[in-house]
């Protein structure tokens, strides 16, 4: 990734284990930025898992399971707009 400048945005292990993302990354204030982001995006992820029953899919076919997430996502986003027009 490097060599084609391209700078790597994955989480560090910071619990006492070796990571292989070293300081070269994280000293970026775009990486702080980067993992902020990413924890918003996944809390979406993480609502339609286990409030939104999308831990596991009941339909088959990437049609009908499209379909499900696209209404699950929206249903998530009904939910943030009253915390989006507070802000």
């Amino acid at each position: 990734m490097r060599r084609l400048g391209v700078t790597p945005h994955v989480a560090q292990h910071t619990n006492g284990r070796r990571s292989a993302i070293d300081a070269r990354t994280t000293r970026h204030t775009g990486y702080a930025v980067s993992l902020r982001i990413r924890k918003r995006i996944e809390e979406g992820f993480g609502w339609m898992k286990t409030v939104g029953g999308r831990r596991k899919t009941h339909h088959r076919g990437t049609a009908r399971v499209g379909w499900q997430f696209t209404l699950t996502a929206a249903a998530y986003n009904l939910v943030r707009i009253p915390k989006l027009l507070a802000a």
